[in-house]
């Protein structure tokens, strides 16, 4: 998992194949087309269905302070998110032999974040202010797996 710079994605002919990572900068960039959506939940993070193709789903997801999603995967999915405003935090998990290996990402407005199957991960708004993102997963309907993580078990499914 890295950050992906705003210019090295290169730009495919057919959207179809297109990265998930530039399919979520476009929609980011797209504002007009799904601001009249965003909903904050004081319970949890919101999200709605942004599209759907038979390649893809990209979803739109807002954040208060203080919400998180557990750590968990998407399956065997392949997929992005772009922070549209706010600030989020995103921490990786990676099970090892000599146990879990956690790293911790920041992230400002305009920057991706891009992830490939079993990748587990938990994104959390640590910011003082809501945030909203923009997530697309390849295949659609992927099933998202929760974990727990501690350095006696390591890695396991809940």
């Amino acid at each position: 998992m890295f950050a992906v710079p705003p210019n090295t994605v290169a730009v495919p002919a057919n959207r179809a194949i297109a990265h998930p990572v530039r399919i979520a900068r476009e929609l980011a960039a797209a504002r007009s087309s799904w601001a009249h959506l965003v909903r904050y939940d004081p319970e949890q993070r919101w999200f709605g269905l942004l599209e759907r193709t038979e390649e893809h789903e990209a979803w739109l997801l807002t954040w208060l302070p203080g919400q998180h999603t557990e750590l968990h995967d998407h399956g065997g999915a392949t997929g992005a998110f772009t922070l549209v405003s706010g600030e989020l935090s995103e921490r990786v998990i990676q099970d090892r032999d000599a146990g879990p290996v956690e790293t911790l990402h920041s992230l400002v407005e305009g920057q991706s974040r891009v992830f490939g199957p079993n990748y587990i991960h938990q994104v959390r708004n640590e910011g003082q202010d809501p945030a909203i993102s923009i997530h697309v997963y390849r295949p659609v309907r992927a099933p998202m797996r929760v974990y727990r993580s501690n350095p006696y078990e390591g890695v396991r499914p809940l």
